[in-house]
């Protein structure tokens, strides 16, 4: 492959994962194949930091004028609106599964009814209103994490880590829905090393503007709720669905919010 086919293959998969992970619009996909759902996992770390960014810029925007309450709910909003709600939705389905069903059958059943249950709607206004807080702490505090900001920089590190955590778990656990009823179905195919490389590299741009002892903060956290997020949903299901992907994404910008905050105060 010459180094312009290159080029316009991997701009072709950033566009399928923009398309695939967001609700924004983008041309059609020229010579679409359906492996191309998997191999643009690599770039889902990017497209939390394009979140990332549009949630910044409306939380800029909106603190020229607002106080920081304000401001932290509209850009969580834009975050809400650019996505669709995709991984609230699945943190709210699999609290509903896990909360209610006794079997594994039984919780992926629940997981796919489309009606919200007490578990799930608990677990949606609870992880909702931690990060509402926790960017507000952030925002009051005088001690800076980066040139740009406390709220800024936990947005971009945010919305980008916890995007590659949630992906990574592809590469080594077992999609346990019926792949072939499944519309998924190409993305559960597992990761190649090389699409694994890209997807942390992607991780390392946020990270560039910490202080390395944050960075390394970060990493660790990240990895310990992986092994944790692993051995919880191998007990529930022996695997992973779409639904528990979401789940992790929020998690883990849960748990990089506590990392940043935790490391000002102290």
């Amino acid at each position: 492959m010459t180094l312009t086919a290159s080029i316009k293959q991997q701009w072709r998969l950033w566009l399928v994962a923009l398309s695939f992970f967001t609700r924004i619009k983008v041309k059609p996909i020229d010579e679409f194949k359906p492996e191309y759902l998997n191999q643009a996992n690599r770039y889902y770390g990017l497209v939390g930091l394009y979140i990332g960014t549009f949630s910044v810029l409306i939380f800029w925007l909106s603190s020229l004028f607002f106080p920081p309450s304000i401001a932290i709910i509209l850009s969580m909003i834009t975050s809400v609106l650019l996505t669709g709600g995709f991984h609230e939705d699945g943190l709210a389905d699999t609290w509903d599964g896990f909360g209610g069903g006794w079997t594994v059958e039984q919780k992926l059943t629940i997981m796919k009814d489309s009606r919200l249950g007490t578990y799930g709607a608990l677990a949606l206004f609870l992880t909702l209103l931690l990060k509402f807080q926790l960017l507000l702490e952030l925002a009051t505090q005088s001690e800076q994490l980066s040139l740009f900001g406390n709220v800024i920089g936990a947005l971009l590190v945010g919305h980008c880590l916890s995007r590659v955590l949630a992906v990574s778990l592809i590469f080594d656990q077992t999609y346990v829905r019926d792949i072939d009823s499944s519309k998924v179905k190409p993305m559960t195919k597992q990761q190649t090393p090389l699409e694994l490389i890209i997807l942390l590299t992607s991780a390392l741009i946020p990270l560039y503007w910490l202080p390395l002892e944050l960075s390394a903060l970060l990493i660790t956290g990240l990895i310990c709720l992986r092994f944790i997020v692993i051995t919880w949903y191998q007990r529930q299901l022996g695997g992973y669905t779409g639904d528990l992907l979401g789940q992790a994404q929020q998690l883990a910008e849960i748990v990089i919010y506590l990392i940043l905050l935790a490391y000002i105060v102290n």
